[in-house]
């Protein structure tokens, strides 16, 4: 017996390792390419490779070396580009480079003395610049003495408003800032500080205007502080410049009115350069607006230009130096006029030598001389033209925008420019934090690599011992063992507590994420990492593994019984039998598969991810909410009392042979034999119910008949037309009217019974009136006109209102009374309402619903446009002259003191009564007759979606892709008035949904002819 129970205990054993595959053969190196899964032994592809052999250290961290990012010896300081802000840095170098401009900005006061203690700056306070040009000044002093090799300009972007994510127009943004600059340095009392932009930027020239009749000169006198050169058609720039001040003749109709001939005359125009500055700043015109786009375009033609530029031919006032010397070049790489990237080539004008401007990097240009071959070579160019040739000292480009010149003198530069000692501190603080930010990445750097070693030695070392063999063996999960062997993220300590079973032991299911490793590997691993559970030989369940052979025999089992329920169903019932859902009947088998699955189901959901990582708590929770929910076998048939139910439409006898076969996979199944009652307390209900049906057909006919016209919506009254046979009118809910329609309708089982008027709804919290008699005879014109099905209010005969009195519970009385005054005149009519009208609440809810008229979202408006100048009056189309923004209580509240409101007029504490005359009756008849709510589009009108916080800037952009109109072509009006402020939202403009906008497109004008009324007007101030 000893041996029998020995022998019956290894053949056991022996089924157990083979569920948990324990022998299977493990896979060798360069055999097996990746990780079997399916065998516990298999050890390879788990991320292995990457440790094996030798490994270079730099591989142990991914931090650069820090001393890349200092800045080298005799070079520049480069910009941080923030997202789009190319063009920012390209012009601070530009700047900086500019000795003059930035020693002037070192004399400015700062408020740096602010932030100084004692002998120092507080070290627990960050300075931060107040003003653009304290900003300025900290970002010369930092580009001049940073031991950084590129410094973050944010602050000084920040100040000006950029959004660093947008590419601004590079031009204007030059003209804005040099603007902003000479308004903010204007109020310094130094000079030489008050008046830097004017005498390194400014020239001034002169409009003049010369009549061919008399002779008479008009100057126009004008600064400038860069000249705008049209590149089209030219390929010098000295061609350009010419152009620039060529002679204009004014003839035809674009003569010019002589003050002196007192007549239109035939002139001459020209531009005479009066003044150059030290700095001559020359825009080349690339990015020009293209009206049949409607958008800018690059002219990416090339354009000639020497590194000498004399400019003496071209001044009025001969005899001076006006020799200039090619100082920067500002790039834009790139065809489009919306894309693109900026760069500068800019001269130091200490060493003479050329250097390129790339943001962060700053390259050194050999034997100093400009080099533009490279960035010229970048970008295709559409139309492929050739690189003209350049003799010595001349250079060609296609995408200069802007050339920077400067006056030339006998001496050469030799000042110094000297940061201040304020400033000097605030950049030595700045390089202390740089020196130890470089400290730390090389600690940081120094410990990595020590990390990375030790990791190596240890894999080296275990990955050897990992494999059992036939020694003593744990289980590990394979995801832990991958993310030890994973560099990137630390090792956390092991847990095994997701692949347990319902015993505490290691799921049978769950071997094919686990691997088997020897003892001794698995006693360094928990001793370095901790963890647990230790999952050893005594892990393998017996209970689990006999659980899954008894699944399996009856999964294979279940064919033949669902064969054989089958023809025993398909037999007659005799004698007693059960009851079974049909439902139930119909899906037994799927019923009895999830049921056999339902243990590998349950440890699936309750263990979640490996090492810690569980199930969502929400979502577990929702699962087993929908799983409580799912109805089990027979349970279909159960009533809410958990008895039999009472629809035999549902069930389904059965025999006891085959609700005994049903019991073997279904055994806590409710059981119903054949005798068994149905439940009583449902019975009740259902006679009850049956009860109820009668009693709601027997009032659904009574008030129906009782309410005739009311039910069928005919011979209703009508306020606009007050019926001659009857003084007064009731009012009552429209919702109550419709849901009491459709109680009589319909089959009154479906709706319950009307038991309340409801007429509190029409009420405010005071018990006024929340409506006019106006609203009611014209529906509410600052609600907007609303169609009968909308109307909140349904107008009731007397006669009808006895009967609602009988069959409804009233709670309020709303009637309106009509009545004569005077001598009996029947011109003049009075109507009083009870109860009496709550001003207060009404105007609160006007102002409501005028608020949600400007808060819509992709409401549809309409642009009209008109065309050959022509006006869109009431005589052609008079519906675009009305607005919905303008109501008829609008035109009412602007009426003169003292007129009284003919719809609709009280007095204080008085009674609520209109007076009207015959004439004006008949006059307001005609006025409230209903007109179509859907708007009538005509030709030349378009429908744009918009949402009330837009811009009006955004809606012309819209108007220019449906037009073809320019923004600056577009005049818009609303009933009259003009909408021209770009910067306010739609809301704020009036324009709400079903607005129809005019649009009125200019015709393009020539430049110089608007240019004339300005020099007309000016004339005699020269």
């Amino acid at each position: 017996l000893e041996l029998n129970l020995q022998s019956h205990a290894g053949a056991w054993r022996e089924h157990i390792e083979t569920a948990y595959r324990i022998w299977l053969e493990p896979c060798i190196r360069g055999v097996c390419r990746r990780n079997c899964k399916g065998n516990p032994n298999c050890l390879v592809g788990i991320g292995e490779h990457i440790w094996l052999g030798e490994i270079d250290e730099n591989s142990f961290h991914n931090i650069d070396d820090p001393n890349c990012e200092r800045r080298k010896k005799n070079s520049f300081v480069g910009l941080t580009n923030l997202g789009a802000t190319c063009y920012v840095n390209t012009f601070l170098q530009v700047w900086f480079l500019n000795l003059e401009l930035r020693q002037a900005l070192y004399l400015c006061p700062s408020t740096c003395s602010d932030y100084m203690m004692g002998d120092g700056i507080q070290e627990e306070k960050d300075y931060e610049p107040q003003t653009i040009c304290e900003h300025l000044q900290y970002l010369f002093a930092l580009l001049q003495n940073s031991n950084r090799r590129y410094i973050d300009p944010s602050g000084f972007v920040k100040a000006l408003g950029l959004d660093t994510g947008q590419q601004q127009d590079a031009q204007e943004f030059s003209k804005l800032f040099m603007s902003l600059l000479e308004d903010t340095l204007s109020k310094q009392k130094n000079p030489d500080v008050r008046n830097i932009v004017q005498q390194q930027f400014c020239g001034e020239y002169a409009y003049v205007t010369v009549c061919n009749q008399c002779g008479r000169e008009s100057k126009l006198l004008s600064k400038f502080y860069e000249l705008e050169l049209n590149i089209q058609g030219h390929k010098q720039l000295t061609d350009c410049i010419s152009e620039f001040l060529k002679e204009e003749k004014l003839e035809g109709d674009n003569r010019y009115f002589c003050e002196n001939c007192q007549s239109k005359q035939n002139a001459t125009r020209k531009i005479r350069l009066l003044s150059l500055p030290c700095t001559l700043n020359l825009q080349l015109m690339r990015f020009v607006f293209d009206r049949q786009t409607g958008h800018k375009k690059k002219l990416n033609t090339y354009i000639g230009f020497s590194e000498i530029l004399d400019m003496e031919p071209y001044v009025e006032h001969k005899g001076g130096s006006y020799v200039y010397e090619l100082s920067a070049v500002l790039i834009h790489r790139g065809v489009s006029a919306y894309s693109g990237h900026y760069i500068a080539h800019v001269k130091d004008p200490q060493s003479g030598e050329w250097y390129k401007f790339n943001d962060e990097d700053i390259e050194k240009m050999e034997g100093k001389k400009l080099q533009l071959g490279i960035e010229e070579d970048l970008e295709p160019s559409k139309s492929q033209t050739r690189k003209p040739k350049c003799g010595k000292g001349t250079h060609c480009s296609r995408n200069a925008y802007m050339l920077v010149y400067r006056l030339q003198t006998q001496e050469k530069t030799t000042t110094t420019v000297q940061v201040p000692a304020f400033l000097q501190e605030l950049v030595d603080r700045d390089n202390c934090k740089f020196e130890e930010w470089c400290i730390e990445m090389a600690e940081m750097r120094k410990q990595s690599v020590d990390k990375g070693k030790a990791k190596h030695e240890e894999v080296k070392e275990l990955y050897q011992r990992l494999p059992a063999g036939a020694e003593p063996y744990e289980f590990v999960s394979l995801e832990w063992l991958q993310k030890w062997l994973d560099e990137s993220t630390p090792t956390k300590p092991i847990d095994n507590h997701a692949c347990l079973c319902s015993h505490d032991k290691l799921h049978p299911d769950k071997i094919s994420i686990m691997k088997r490793i020897s003892e001794y590997a698995a006693d360094i691993f928990y001793s370095r990492y901790g963890g647990g559970p230790r999952l050893t030989v005594k892990a393998l369940c017996k209970e689990c593994v006999v659980e899954r052979c008894r699944v399996l025999r009856l999964k294979s089992q279940l064919n033949e019984d669902y064969k054989t329920v089958n023809n025993l169903l398909k037999a007659t019932v005799k004698g007693d039998g059960f009851w079974v859902g049909k439902s139930s009947l119909r899906s037994w088998r799927q019923l009895a598969l999830e049921q056999l699955d339902e243990q590998d189901g349950d440890v699936d959901q309750s263990n979640g991810k490996m090492n810690g990582n569980t199930l969502n708590k929400d979502e577990s929770k929702e699962e087993r909410k929908e799983e409580e929910e799912e109805l089990n076998f027979n349970e279909d048939i159960l009533c809410p009392h958990g008895e039999l139910c009472i629809s035999e439409n549902e069930r389904r006898l059965v025999s006891k042979e085959a609700w005994s076969k049903l019991q073997q996979y279904f055994p806590k199944a409710p059981e119903f034999p054949s005798y068994r009652e149905c439940c009583s307390q449902c019975k009740i209900l259902e006679r009850e119910g049956e009860e109820n049906e009668a009693l709601h057909k027997m009032i659904a006919n009574e008030q129906k008949t009782s309410l005739p016209n009311l039910f069928q919506d005919k011979n209703r009254p009508c306020l606009s037309n007050w019926p001659e046979e009857t003084d007064v009118l009731y009012i009552v809910s429209q919702f109550f009217v419709e849901e009491w329609r459709k109680f009589v309708s319909r089959k009154p089982t479906r709706c319950s019974p009307v038991s309340s008027v409801g007429n509190s709804a029409l009420l405010c919290p005071h018990g006024g009136l929340m409506f006019t008699f106006a609203s009611m005879t014209k529906e509410d014109s600052k609600l907007g006109p609303l169609p009968a099905s909308h109307n909140p209010r349904a107008l009731i005969w007397p006669s009808e209102w006895q009967m609602i009195q009988k069959l409804f519970v009233v709670d309020h009385v709303i009637k309106i009374t009509r009545s004569e005054v005077g001598d009996g005149d029947p011109s003049e009519t009075q109507y009083i309402s009870e109860p009496k009208l709550c001003p207060e609440c009404r105007e609160g809810l006007l102002c409501q619903q005028q608020r949600d008229l400007r808060e819509y979202t992709q409401a549809t408006i309409y642009v009209h446009k008109v065309v050959d100048n022509k006006k869109v009056m009431k005589d052609s189309a008079p519906e675009l002259n009305v607005s919905s923004s303008e109501t008829e209580e609008d035109k009412e509240e602007a009426k003169p003191d003292g007129e009284k409101d003919p719809d609709f007029n009280q007095s204080n504490g008085g009674t609520k009564r209109q007076k009207i005359t015959h004439q004006n009756y008949i006059a307001y008849q005609k006025q409230v007759i209903r007109r179509s709510m859907r708007h009538r589009k005509v030709r030349g009108e378009k429908a744009l979606l918009v949402s009330a916080n837009q811009t009006l800037k955004e809606l012309k952009i819209q108007i220019m892709h449906a037009f073809s109109v320019a923004p600056f072509d577009q005049n818009l009006s609303i009933d009259g008035k003009i909408l021209s402020d770009d910067c306010a939202t739609l809301g704020t403009l009036g324009i709400i949904p079903e607005s129809v906008i005019l649009l009125k497109a200019d015709e393009p004008i020539a430049d110089y002819a608007a240019m004339d009324d300005v020099m007309q007007g000016k004339d005699k101030l020269i």
